[in-house]
């Protein structure tokens, strides 16, 4: 059965889309942390992290590097963090997330915003990658 990543990429389900190649893409999450909290996702469903071939892999933190790149310069941060846990979906993905404190990496905290919110974001994120 397809995650909910894959219908994403599918686009079965509509997401606000920041970058996008030919094996990763990279989107708001709609449960965000704080704002700008991204995820860069393999377009290949594998459920964790170090099953990705060593290419896949490397490829996966350069795309990760440059959408964080550009989100550090959208969004007012200290630096942007980044995670991989993996529990909540089987389907790899890298947590971006713009951090002013260690809560901003708390994972039970959640802020809310509004489809206008994510979308104008979306948009200014994408603008700035190099």
């Amino acid at each position: 059965m397809a995650t909910i990543f894959t219908k994403i990429i599918e686009g079965e389900i509509p997401s606000y889309k920041i970058a996008e190649d030919d094996n990763f893409i990279a989107f708001l999450d709609v449960n965000p942390n704080a704002k700008g909290h991204t995820l860069c996702v393999p377009k290949e469903e594998v459920d964790k992290i170090f099953d990705l071939g060593e290419h896949m892999y490397l490829q996966l933190m350069q795309f990760s590097r440059r959408v964080a790149k550009a989100l550090e310069k959208t969004v007012p941060c200290n630096r942007v963090g980044m995670a991989v846990i993996g529990l909540e979906v089987p389907h790899v993905h890298v947590h971006l997330i713009p951090l002013n404190g260690m809560s901003d990496m708390d994972f039970s905290k959640k802020i809310e915003m509004s489809e206008d919110e994510f979308k104008n974001l979306a948009a200014e994120i994408h603008k700035k990658l190099d």
